[in-house]
């Protein structure tokens, strides 16, 4: 453990002077680290609890070491069991026992105070901030320059231009600079043009996609489920495209951590807050739960551990997770803490969410009841004509009722509800087409003026589908439904015709061909005698056996109606899809001549035209007719203005059950009550004063409020600390997440205390750091090595130069993208997909593929980021792997890597797009080529020499290879 041995070694020492062990300095601090754990508290193991003099004192006789139990256990080696104190320790404690025993703080507080072996309340990063007002006119290279001074050394030199702003572009958007920006800034390379391009990049939209990459990292984001069935999650994209508007819009840092805390609950009607909360839910979830309670309860603590990790973690820098099962063995983090926690949080479940704001809600209902009002107007107007034209034309109509052409594309039932609309409330005509309202299954006619037995029912049929059926293109059914005969498509033989009926035509099948043809106009007649026998003629020709049945029912004036588009009502079938040109019923049997000749002379033969209909109305209600329908139009087109409701992934808030310690983290063995709160050492009114029926929404969000707090010690160091991280290669603290006893210790704790305190004063904007940053002089030193800086300071902690940093897997794979001139800029949306989604036994699976299309150009953010296998270029540079947080990636380098940059299919494709660029721009010569390839690859001109190789090398192997020369060389994955 770092330091302990030494501090031990220190304390002890004290003795050689006479001077007896100090209890609370020396002695409790041992017991804390390794006799707490098992003998503390109402269970301590044996009943055995050290925590108290009165307790302790069952097995310390003081004076008498030898007579003491626990000395004698501790020297036998018997305690601790698993890892025997050291000599030292052993020595230690013996000396405290022979003078006495006696005992300081009582009980003894684990917290108190920070020792050898964990931390105490009064650790480095529990401390307040200085005062807001303080040193706000000093600058970060004050900071630096006092650190070197202190070691005898002094910083480099700046670097030359073009390694500046190469740096500032990689640093700040993520994408190669221009070389015509490079050229004019090495040509003028004053601070004001510096500072130019600094707020250039700022105000970007590239910025957010660089800096929203950094935080995904962070925050474990995948797009699938992980565990055994590895679902995918194909609308979590939203929260990765808040993040960049947020950071674009370079939201508050203190507005930004509230709103993925509890965006819902701070702004439930406002849908970018909602998706924020795709932060809690953006780690692993399992979806294959256990067979009993207890597995399932255990299931869903491994949950919460998970988001409380992060949360704690990425907003504090806090291992609040070690505390699950017992107090946090090296940090002032109670597991009552944890549990405070898990309270505040133990209402956020994963899935999705439909948005559709209330805003849009209501105003999706006032233009469809408006709607609603001006289509009954326009119905009556047109009923009215349609009946002054059937008076007329009736010969033209048979008992036709008055639909002149329908379309109608079929929906399962239990979509629409099952409710039946008739012709005249459920329906409408418009442009000579049946409307339906979207909840019927079918329209109805009016019911019939005169009964009918022996008949006929004709069709023009559209099929959308070949294997669905199931539904009637045209219907003769009573009121109840009890008697009803119908066109029927696959509704017991796939792909083939019948007739539908409930009382004698199911029992037998014409046995015709199978349908063909899909999306063409079929036409279709069915008659039935009234001896029963049953024919059905397919495009004017008879399709399959005739056959003979028992005599059909009669269908009585004022009961019967015609329907189109009818569902099976007797079973769960789907509809007809398709469309339905139009449909006619005949009170007689046609003949065959007449099917023939009705089928030659198409579905407009003995219809009423659209025309004729409309000349029915006077000009009063012309006028008035053409009005409503020019405003129906307005309506329609408004409607479509209104956002749909669509999903998001993101935060579903349920109800909390009552929270408990779980003793050794077991659901089996609950213990004490909590209510929702925070960690008590990080202070700040950490018991938010719930009751344990407190709503959901409530308690994240002053679970937010908690922890976005100004006076919070963790909340701005921890973010400034990672800003720092991101640009010079390694945050003041080197554990980004972890501000404990177990990371890092600030290189230059003045520092971070002075940048959070700016992030403050500069209202939490993070733009606002970034600058104060890049335009230091420690940021724009130059890279290069110096043994006598690195004799004392090898790993450049005190800054003495600018590090140099390897691009990460996706800055170079969009780095190769924009210099072959092949990025494709478009922002947002939903991902592209570069893997095969493949199943096997229940399990998803994701195969890296190289598709080729400039959908699949985007910025590498924009990618499908499943859990699972990536592509070669992300792989062996050290994409991480999203299922756990990654707060620092790993920087490797391997053989692969430079094979991946020479022979993957990704590269080939993108150097030859790049040799297709450079001609396009007519560089005849070979020397011309060379130079635009290092222009546009490495932003720069070649030297004489690379200009001479490059000849040489083009020459031989061409200008694609070339290409590749570059994108493996060291300058381009590698900032200086």
């Amino acid at each position: 453990m770092r330091c302990a041995t030494l501090l031990v070694t220190f304390l002890f020492s004290q003795q050689a002077f006479g001077e007896p062990p100090d209890f609370d300095k020396q002695i409790a601090p041992l017991l804390i680290q390794h006799c707490m754990q098992c003998h503390s508290g109402t269970e301590a193991k044996g009943k055995l609890n050290l925590m108290s003099r009165a307790t302790a004192r069952e097995v310390i006789e003081p004076g008498k070491a030898d007579q003491s139990e626990a000395w004698l256990r501790v020297a036998a080696d018997e305690m601790p069991p698993k890892k025997p104190l050291s000599k030292t320790e052993k020595d230690l404690l013996k000396a405290w026992i022979d003078a006495g025993a006696v005992w300081g703080s009582d009980p003894i507080d684990p917290f108190s105070k920070s020792n050898a072996y964990r931390a105490g309340r009064d650790w480095w990063s529990l401390q307040e901030l200085p005062s807001k007002q303080a040193g706000t006119n000093r600058t970060i290279d004050e900071f630096i320059r006092a650190k070197l001074k202190s070691k005898g050394l002094k910083p480099s030199p700046p670097a030359d231009p073009r390694s500046q702003i190469r740096r500032l572009y990689f640093d700040l958007i993520g994408l190669p600079p221009p070389f015509e920006v490079m050229e004019s800034f090495a040509k003028n390379p004053t601070d004001a043009a510096y500072e130019r391009i600094v707020d250039q990049l700022l105000a970007s939209h590239h910025y957010g996609e660089r800096w929203a990459r950094h935080w995904l990292d962070v925050v474990r984001y995948g797009e699938s489920d992980s565990f055994e069935r590895n679902e995918p999650r194909p609308n979590a994209w939203h929260y990765r495209d808040w993040l960049i508007r947020a950071l674009n819009d370079d939201m508050p840092y203190d507005r930004f951590a509230k709103l993925q805390l509890a965006g819902d609950a701070l702004e439930p009607e406002n849908p970018e807050s909602v998706k924020a909360t795709g932060f809690l839910v953006a780690g692993i979830h399992n979806t294959v739960l256990g067979s009993n309670a207890a597995m399932r309860a255990t299931a869903r603590q491994d949950e919460l551990e998970d988001i409380i990790s992060a949360v704690s973690q990425t907003f504090l820098g806090l291992t609040a997770q070690c505390a699950r099962c017992h107090d946090h063995k090296f940090d002032p983090i109670t597991q009552a803490d944890y549990y405070r926690i898990s309270a505040a949080l133990g209402g956020v479940f994963h899935g999705e969410r439909s948005i559709d704001p209330p805003v849009h809600q209501k105003r999706r209902a006032a233009i469809n009841g408006a709607i609603v009002d001006l289509e009954q107007q326009i119905n009556q107007l047109e009923a009215m004509a349609v009946e002054r034209a059937i008076s007329q034309q009736s010969q033209k109509l048979a008992i036709v009722q008055p639909v002149a052409r329908w379309s109608f594309q079929g929906q399962p039932r239990d979509t629409i509800g099952g409710h039946d609309a008739e012709l005249k409330s459920g329906a409408r005509i418009t442009d000579g087409m049946l409307v339906l309202d979207g909840k019927s299954a079918h329209a109805m006619s009016a019911p019939l003026k005169k009964s009918v037995q022996a008949k006929t029912l004709e069709a023009w049929v559209s099929l959308a589908r070949l294997d669905q059926g199931g539904g009637g293109a045209i219907t003769l059914e009573s009121s109840s439904g009890a008697v009803f005969d119908s066109i029927v498509f696959a509704e017991r033989q796939s792909k083939r015709w019948m007739a539908g009926s409930n009382n004698f035509a199911r029992t037998k099948d014409f046995n015709g061909p199978e349908e063909t043809e899909q999306g063409k106009a079929i036409h279709l007649v069915l008659t039935t005698s009234e001896s029963g026998e049953v024919r059905l003629y397919r495009n004017g020709k008879l399709y399959g056996q005739p056959y003979q049945t028992s005599p059909p029912p009669v269908f009585k004036a004022g009961d019967a109606h015609v329907a189109f588009g009818m569902r099976h009502k007797g079973g769960s079938r789907a509809f007809l899809g398709g469309a339905v040109d139009e449909a006619r019923l005949y009170d007689r049997v046609l003949t065959a001549a007449e099917v023939k000749q009705s089928f030659e002379a198409g579905p407009d033969a003995n219809s009423i035209s659209r025309e004729e209909i409309l000349q029915q109305l006077t000009a009063t209600e012309r006028k008035q007719f053409q009005e409503q329908q020019k405003r129906l139009e307005q309506l329609k087109n408004e409607m479509k203005t209104v956002p749909k409701p669509y999903a998001v992934y993101a935060t579903n808030s349920k109800a909390v059950p009552q929270t408990f310690v779980l003793a050794r983290g077991d659901v089996r063995t609950p213990k004490a009550e909590v209510t929702a709160g925070g960690i008590a050492s990080v202070g700040g009114g950490h018991d938010f004063g719930l009751h344990s029926e407190a709503a959901e929404p409530l308690r994240r969000k002053r679970l937010a409020e908690w922890i976005a707090r100004s006076d919070n010690p963790l909340f701005a160091r921890v973010i400034v600390n990672r800003l720092w991280h991101y640009h010079f290669g390694v945050g003041i603290v080197d554990t980004p997440s972890d501000f404990g006893f177990n990371g890092g210790r600030p290189s230059h704790p003045e520092l971070l205390d002075w940048l959070a305190g700016e992030l403050i004063r500069r209202n939490w904007s993070l733009k606002a750091m970034h600058k104060l940053m890049v335009m230091s002089t420690a940021y724009r030193q130059s890279s290069a090595k110096r043994p006598d800086a690195g004799l004392i300071d090898a790993e450049n902690r005190l800054l003495w130069r600018k590090s140099p940093a390897r691009l990460e897997a996706e800055a170079i794979r969009d780095s190769i993208l924009s210099a072959s001139g092949q990025l494709n800029p478009q922002i947002g949306g939903a991902p592209f997909h570069d893997v095969r989604t493949y199943g096997n036994a229940g399990t998803k699976y994701y195969e890296p593929i190289d598709p080729v299309g400039a959908e699949f150009n985007r910025r590498t953010i924009y990618r499908f980021s499943p859990r699972g296998e990536r592509s070669a270029i992300l792989e062996t540079f050290d994409c991480p792997e999203s299922s756990a947080l990654t707060p620092r990636r790993q920087v490797t380098t391997t053989p692969l890597q430079a094979l991946a940059l020479w022979n993957d299919h990704f590269v080939l494709r993108m150097s030859k797009h790049l040799e297709e660029r450079i001609l396009a721009k007519g560089s005849k010569s070979i020397s011309d080529q060379v130079e635009q390839a290092y222009h546009f690859a490495l932003s720069r001109a070649p030297t004489q020499d690379e200009l001479n190789l490059g000849l040489e090398y083009c020459s031989q192997f061409g200008l694609s290879a070339f290409a590749r020369v570059l994108f493996n060389c060291n300058e381009f994955v590698v900032i200086e």
